[in-house]
């Protein structure tokens, strides 16, 4: 009986791992975790667990997203008990999915802790998604290109305020960016900061990047919970991409 063939890594410098299964299809992994913050005793950030399980699905959906994948399944990883941690988790998971505006017949699956009494919340998000080659947005950037931010790096306790002046990014300004043809790639920018996703983008396309000099912002601080999505496009783009978004655009660099 002949073996199935394995499906091929697609090598990326990205943080998500991508499997071509044939000549149409490739599956997308991308994942996050969050501990010590949420609303238990030994939390050392206080957040409620339904803000929890929002901010931490929306970073593996902006992974996924921002590739060009369509997110399928949704497996969620709770070091909590279900009531009423992980119930209020899975509600906060299931807002990010409706405020991306994503398929609701993503599948959401995953465990909680049954056996053990919790004093301190830890979080694991899986997204699988699916693409094809021509869909794909890696190693599309251009010499000449410019990198712009969409949002300010935050994080920790800096996160909730930001969100709610506006000054962060999230799985709608991923979407946005995606139906720009003059953006060629998008990447979501977490705990390695801004610089070292802008050089992400530089290395699958075999360019430099250049950072612009006195930014009003550290491009090395964490941007915690992709709070923070950066695009190479044309430079003629960043006016377009200012009218199109309430979040602050910052022009970081350019690839060469």
């Amino acid at each position: 009986m002949r073996s199935p063939s394995r499906p091929r890594i697609i090598k990326t410098s990205r943080d998500l791992c991508l499997f071509q299964l044939d000549r149409r299809r490739i599956i997308t992994v991308s994942c996050d975790s969050s501990g010590g913050i949420g609303p238990k005793p030994h939390d050392r950030i206080k957040v409620d667990a339904r803000t929890v399980g929002r901010f931490t699905a929306r970073v593996a959906l902006m992974e996924a997203l921002s590739v060009g994948a369509a997110p399928i399944c949704l497996v969620n990883t709770l070091a909590v008990e279900p009531k009423p941690t992980g119930l209020q988790i899975i509600k906060g998971i299931r807002d990010e999915v409706r405020y991306a505006g994503l398929d609701s017949r993503i599948l959401i699956t995953g465990s909680m802790e049954k056996n053990i009494p919790v004093a301190q919340t830890g979080v694991g998000v899986t997204v699988l998604g699916t693409a094809t080659p021509r869909s794909l947005k890696i190693g599309r950037s251009r010499p000449g290109d410019v990198i712009a931010a969409i949002g300010l790096p935050h994080v920790g306790a800096e996160v909730k305020q930001g969100e709610k002046e506006r000054r962060i990014a999230d799985t709608r300004d991923v979407c946005t960016l995606l139906n720009l043809h003059t953006v060629h790639e998008i990447i979501p920018v977490g705990s390695q900061g801004i610089l070292h996703e802008a050089r992400t983008i530089a290395r699958d396309s075999n360019l430099h990047f250049t950072s612009r000099r006195h930014l009003e912002f550290d491009i090395c601080k964490s941007a915690g919970p992709a709070t923070v999505a950066l695009c190479a496009c044309r430079q003629s783009c960043i006016d377009a991409l200012s009218r199109l978004t309430e979040k602050p655009v910052t022009l970081i660099g350019t690839l060469n």
